[in-house]
């Protein structure tokens, strides 16, 4: 049977150049021309090119999460990077060399054509750079805007979700049988995410909301302890290949106590920071209750509704997800640590479990404590591990 094609059309944006800076990418069926994953993220102060070339490692990331057997023609608007990445202009700036370099180990090289397009036939993805610009100007960071039809979402072969936005029908729809984990054929090495939640901080003891949109507190002397008990406790695992962290102060250090413990290095990644509570942060539970009841009530009602000026957790399920998905793409067969926060890891572990937006509420995760999930090449995952505070004893 002939490989799947798909179409990656990428863009990136530098408000200032550099300055403020985004991408965007859409991947194409290649027969009908339907968009079927979309991927944007505002990165921070970049140039033009450096956002391109992310644009384009988005791009083809998302492309190899719905097949990495596939054949792919990437269109952009960019004529360095097509010429640069087609092999015919040398890439001499020191930026460039490790892009270009990623951008290359997604697919091998003869599966994959690059084209120069105008910039009009480059609508969806400049749109796309420019939302994520917005959202960052905002101070926050791009979502998707709409749930498509679920006849528009392949059948990914692995358990990496084909569009970020296809999160909320994918679990509303009746899911397919799954087998025990382990009783199938062998489906090769799994890919293993031990999931760290960051130590204490001034705020853990009082159970106050500290999500993203706060005073990004840093680790308690308390804190700094439980980062290195888990640490250590890592160190004599000794399975952890990589570690990511969230790029909150919390998850940063707890993460760099394990880094320096592994002899590895902490990568950033903005899809697992913790859900920004908005007008509640550094609210106890009875305070909100009293300040804000009836938003209060709505939040414990649905995970679509967020606290005033926050996030709901159907949105940070959207963003999880897509984070999950690229690390998937990424590690594929590795252990990675990811240190990050309370409804990441319980997010995480609603889905492996395919479990419901309340059982959010049903989880108990206590401060440095470690899980840990499996996902299998057939689109299964498994719970290892939950809630393990015992190095913490």
């Amino acid at each position: 049977m002939a490989p799947r094609r798909f179409i990656v059309e990428a863009d990136g944006g530098s408000r200032g150049n550099p300055g403020p800076a985004g991408y965007g990418a859409v991947v194409r069926d290649g027969d009908t021309g339907q968009i079927i994953a979309e991927a944007a993220e505002y990165i921070g102060r970049a140039t033009n090119n450096v956002a391109e070339y992310r644009g384009l490692i988005a791009g083809l990331r998302a492309a190899q999460a719905i097949d990495p057997d596939a054949r792919i023609d990437v269109l952009m608007d960019s004529k360095l990077v097509v010429e640069q990445m087609s092999g015919r202009w040398k890439i001499k700036h020191p930026d460039m060399q490790p892009l270009a370099a990623e951008a290359r180990g997604v697919f091998p090289r003869d599966r994959v054509v690059y084209a120069w397009i105008p910039r009009e036939r480059n609508k969806d993805a400049d749109r796309l750079a420019n939302e994520a610009m917005d959202a960052g100007k905002a101070g926050r960071q791009w979502e998707p805007r709409a749930v498509p039809e679920p006849k528009a979402v392949p059948v990914a072969p692995k358990a990496v979700a084909v569009a970020p936005e296809a999160v909320a029908v994918a679990e509303e729809q009746p899911q397919a049988p799954v087998r025990p984990a382990g009783w199938a054929a062998d489906l090769g090495t799994a890919s293993t995410f031990v999931l760290l939640r960051h130590g204490e901080t001034r705020l853990t003891p009082e159970k106050r909301f500290s999500g993203s949109g706060g005073s990004d507190p840093e680790l308690s002397d308390k804190g700094l302890w439980q980062a290195e008990r888990a640490a250590a406790a890592l160190a004599a695992r000794g399975t952890v290949q990589a570690v990511v962290s969230s790029p909150l102060k919390r998850a940063r250090q707890t993460a760099e106590a394990a880094a320096a413990r592994l002899g590895l290095e902490v990568r950033i990644d903005e899809g697992i920071r913790e859900t920004d509570f908005g007008a509640w942060e550094g609210l106890t539970f009875a305070e909100v209750q009293q300040q804000y009841p009836a938003d209060l009530e709505a939040w414990l009602s649905s995970a679509k509704a967020a606290p005033p000026g926050g996030e709901s957790f159907a949105a940070t399920a959207r963003r999880v997800s897509l984070a999950r998905d690229k690390l998937l793409a990424r590690y594929s067969g590795r252990t990675v640590l990811l240190v990050t926060h309370v409804t990441p890891v319980k997010t995480l572990v609603r889905l492996a479990l395919g479990a419901p937006p309340e059982s959010l509420f049903r989880m108990e995760l206590s401060a440095a404590s470690l899980s840990v999930v499996q996902y299998y090449a057939d689109g299964n995952a498994s719970l290892r591990l939950l809630n393990d505070t015992g190095h913490l004893r």
